[in-house]
């Protein structure tokens, strides 16, 4: 089974359908899959509205898989059968899709987890805390005590933000717009919680840092609002850019004033199509996860006959937390 599209739209387009798996070609793994998690990126693929169109009819979609391999193509090693794996985003769901009972997938995009994680824990981790890692600490410009303020943070990526602020040893200060979730991040890590709704952001940064700024703003809005994040940023400090949850064209931040402060966009494929990087995210992710460090927010767990629930879910913006998908065998 296998969840498929055959038109954009909402929810209601995905069907699951019977379909055949078959076996893996070169550079390729067959895995069972046990859970799977549900992204924003999925939500705007579906919609037609990702960075690349799927292929319709019949497209499959999802990133991210948790289970065990099956079975091994030709030119794959470091893995056998019965590995317990993840998947992380390194193709294009116009060519693979991780929302199945089984799937056939790349190699390259396969990582081992550590043992005694469950499924659902593994398919909350990969695309979060990635992307949380390529942010935060792949350039170490991220230090022990600096302050980091983390926008949007009741998704998966801001909690996992949070979590791998407070690894590195910064101060992790989170935003959302209402006050209802305020309590939520802080009994999730964030040392500070600024409700967008209700403060002034700037003034509250400046009131939290003792005037200085944060060091480094992780933002997956983008928009005119990053001219307010850059008021708020420390001479020298990043605003880092991963995402564009406002479609409307992003300017260089408070460019009048000529800040002193450097502006980039990351991009999770940055990590995951670069084997070096990816090394070197997979060993800081799983040394968080063995440690207890990082450890996956959930908010719900849906059965995969329940997709189109699901992804309604995802779009009502009313979780804190990751969405995953349990696989019935």
């Amino acid at each position: 089974m296998a969840v498929k599209f055959d038109k954009t739209g909402g929810p209601e387009v995905l069907e699951l359908r019977e379909v055949e798996v078959g076996e893996p070609g070169p550079g390729e793994l067959r895995m069972r899959v046990d859970a799977f998690g549900v992204n924003r990126g999925e939500i705007m693929f579906r919609q037609g509205e990702y960075f690349y169109p799927p292929a319709l009819p019949g497209s499959g979609l999802g990133y991210e898989a948790a289970g065990e391999v099956e079975a091994i193509g030709p030119d794959v090693t470091g893995f056998a059968v019965g590995d317990a794996v993840s998947t992380v985003p390194g193709f294009l769901q116009s060519e693979y899709g991780s929302y199945g009972d089984h799937a056939i997938v790349p190699a390259s995009a396969t990582v081992h987890h550590p043992t005694g994680i469950s499924p659902v824990t593994a398919a909350a981790v990969w695309m979060s805390y990635l992307t949380a890692y390529g942010g935060l600490a792949e350039d170490g410009h991220t230090r022990p005590g600096d302050h980091v303020l983390i926008t949007a943070a009741t998704g998966g990526v801001g909690l996992a933000a949070i979590q791998t602020a407070r690894h590195i040893g910064a101060i992790p200060i989170a935003t959302t717009r209402t006050a209802k979730k305020r309590q939520r991040l802080l009994d999730a890590g964030a040392a500070h919680v600024i409700v967008t709704d209700d403060e002034d952001l700037p003034a509250r940064i400046h009131e939290i840092t003792g005037g200085t700024g944060v060091r480094t703003a992780l933002d997956p809005i983008a928009g005119p609002g990053v001219n307010t994040l850059a008021q708020g940023i420390a001479q020298g400090g990043h605003l880092i850019v991963y995402g564009a949850l406002d479609t409307t064209p992003t300017p260089l931040p408070n460019a009048r004033l000529f800040p002193a402060l450097s502006t980039r966009t990351s991009t999770l494929t940055e990590i995951t199509w670069d084997p070096d990087r990816l090394r070197r995210g997979v060993a800081f992710v799983n040394a968080g996860l063995a440690t207890g460090s990082f450890t996956p927010v959930i908010d719900k767990v849906f059965d995969m006959s329940d997709i189109v629930e699901a992804h309604g879910y995802m779009e009502s913006n009313a979780q804190v937390g990751k969405i995953v998908v349990s696989v019935q065998h």
